[in-house]
Formats: structure tokens, sequence, C-alpha cells
């Protein structure tokens, strides 16, 4: 996969970030993603985003994973049959760091098939343990194949609970269908926990956001986004939902703000189910 265009060169960018906070983001498995033949140049590009966007993208998305891994740290404590799903999944490691019986990570076709090699390499090299994942290609802008997704994940759940996380993803998608991604995990069941990282309404003209959206124009990454609301969210899951937004996070995990919200990417995530 080329690491400098394309959607999928978030992935990696969100890889090289937590493996700078490892500590924050709780993921030691992070940097384990990134190839040696390729570190080299996703460092340059995380370099390159830093000094175009912002240099406090290890600092966002560190956080970001904190308080996914602590939701779904929280839902196998509910229900130790918890499964997992994962639409959006990258190069992430929830399903090595945390012991759940199954998993399933769902992504575009090109970076499954990334995950799935490298998954491979670093079993054999003994980084990763031996995990019960099911790697699934699709595009969750097609209807269709979101209609098969939910069969797939109701089929896999088997009446088990399901910890749904749709990460760094659905700003990504047009309106209609940034909502129906959110709404797969209630979809497949009536246990789920839904954790969902989004842009909200209110930051449309942040910023940080407009430097990002020239940054994609240069890689032919699509710069129109979906920004939502809490109550949006609610409506979506069914019920209420408990927001964190990075200066949150911050007090959460770091014990203060340090860096204000207007100097961050303003991904908030919001958690329903627990």
């Amino acid at each position: 996969m080329d690491v400098h265009n394309d959607v999928g060169l978030t992935a990696y960018l969100v890889n090289e970030s937590r493996a700078r906070r490892e500590d924050l983001a709780a993921d030691p498995l992070a940097r384990e993603w990134i190839a040696d033949e390729q570190r080299g140049a996703v460092r340059d590009m995380w370099d390159e985003f830093a000094e175009s966007v912002y240099p406090h993208d290890d600092l966002v998305v560190s956080l970001r994973g904190r308080i996914i891994l602590e939701t779904l740290t929280q839902a196998l404590e509910k229900r130790s049959d918890t499964v997992l799903v994962v639409c959006g999944a990258g190069f992430s490691s929830y399903p090595w760091l945390l012991p759940f019986a199954a998993a399933m990570e769902v992504d575009l076709p090109h970076i499954v098939a990334a995950k799935q090699r490298r998954a491979a390499e670093l079993r054999a090299a003994g980084v990763l343990d031996q995990r019960d994942v099911e790697h699934v290609a699709a595009d969750l802008n097609d209807p269709e194949t979101r209609h098969r997704l939910l069969d797939r994940i109701r089929q896999f759940a088997a009446g088990r609970p399901v910890a749904y996380v749709a990460e760094g993803l659905v700003f990504y998608l047009p309106p209609e269908d940034a909502r129906a991604v959110i709404g797969l995990g209630v979809s497949a069941g009536p246990d789920t926990v839904t954790a969902v990282s989004y842009w909200p309404l209110s930051t449309a003209d942040h910023p940080v956001l407009a430097a990002q959206r020239r940054w994609f124009r240069k890689r032919s990454v699509p710069e129109d986004a979906t920004y939502l609301t809490t109550g949006d969210l609610a409506t979506i899951v069914g019920g209420p939902v408990d927001n964190h937004s990075p200066e949150d996070l911050q007090r959460r995990y770091l014990g203060e703000v340090v860096v204000p919200e207007i100097e961050l990417i303003p991904e908030h995530v919001a958690v329903a189910g627990l």
C-alpha cells in the first residue's frame, strides 16, 4: 500500500502517532504494524503533516485510542463473552490488547490485505499472539455492502454482546453513510457498547481542520467531511451518549489540559451502552 496517497495514509499516521506516545496510548503494538521498509517514509510523512497541519496528532490519536481501550475493557468486565467489531480498523491493536473471544476488523480491501500480511509476519516473529480475528474487506459507502456486513456481524456475534468501534472513519463518509455506519453496532443486537470518534458540528470551521483539508487536497484525499452533534449520535444509537472531548481526555489521562482544543484536530469520542 502506498503510504503517501489515498485515505489509507491516515492509518499509518495513526500508528506513528501512537508509537510516539506509547505510554499514553497504552498500545505497545502500535509501532510494530509499520514494517521496517516503510518506517522512514511514514516518519517523514508524519513530520510533514505536523509542519503543514498541526504538531499534536500524537496527543489526539493516543487519547482517542486510550478512551476506546478503556471502554472496551469495561465492556469485557460487564460481559466476558463480548465480541469486538471495529469498522475503520486500520492498523489498530485492540484484538491483541484485550482478551476478546473473537474480533472482526472491517476496512477497505487494500488496507485489509496489508493488515493481514503484517499480522502474519508479526505472528511468525512471535510479536502477536494467536487470536481469533476475522478480517472483512468492505466499502462502507455502499448501502448493500453495509446490509451484508450487518448480517455478517449478527452471525459472527451469535447472540453474544457486541463492542462496536467506529474510529477515525465517520467524518470521511457522506452524512447518510456516516449515520448508517455509526448505527451498525446497535442494529446488530440489544447489548451493544458503541464507541465512535467524530467531529462536532460546532467545529466545521475549525482552523486545524481547514489546514488538514488543504493537506488532503494535495494527496487526492477527499476533503468533504460530515459533522455531527451529540443529539445526532443519541438518536442513532437509541440512547444517551457520554461525550469525551480532547480537553476532557487530557484532564482524564494527563491531569491537565496541555494543548487547548483550538490547536488540535477536534476529534471527540462518544460512548453509548455501558
